[in-house]
């Protein structure tokens, strides 16, 4: 696990494009925030995780997904690629909706984020905690 230009630390790991995978990143991203030292960003950055993932298993093409996480000095960068196009766009899912809210809660709790120009990476930005900034 080699950290990208400007990381700290960084991660990736790629999965088949399956539901139950969502379960899997989701405790590779916690389990590795916590070994960094970044409990405090687990829960933001595990919702996060699930949205994308969720996401990228849905209207990603099929192909494989591949997850990407840099603790930089000043911000938790989260990457999800897939093999699909589709640009996300926030909708307003009605009450009784059981889906169409995993943007909005992105917009949430994320710092800024957005798509590759191709739409295939989506990625958000986690501010960190003051103590770890600059670190």
């Amino acid at each position: 696990m080699t950290a990208g230009a400007g990381a700290i630390h960084s991660f990736a790991v790629q999965c088949a494009s399956a539901e139950q995978r969502v379960r899997h990143m989701r405790r590779i991203t916690r389990a590795q925030l916590c070994r960094w030292g970044l409990t405090a960003l687990a829960d933001s950055a595990v919702l996060v995780v699930s949205e994308l993932v969720t996401n990228a298993i849905l209207y990603g093409g099929g192909g494989s997904v591949a997850l990407r996480v840099e603790h930089r000095p000043d911000e938790l960068l989260i990457e999800v690629t897939d093999e699909g196009q589709v640009v996300p766009v926030p909708r307003v899912a009605e009450r009784e909706d059981e889906s169409g809210r995993g943007l909005l809660l992105i917009a949430c709790v994320a710092e800024a984020w957005g798509v590759s120009d191709d739409g295939g990476t989506k990625w958000c930005s986690l501010a960190l905690p003051q103590t770890f900034q600059g670190r």
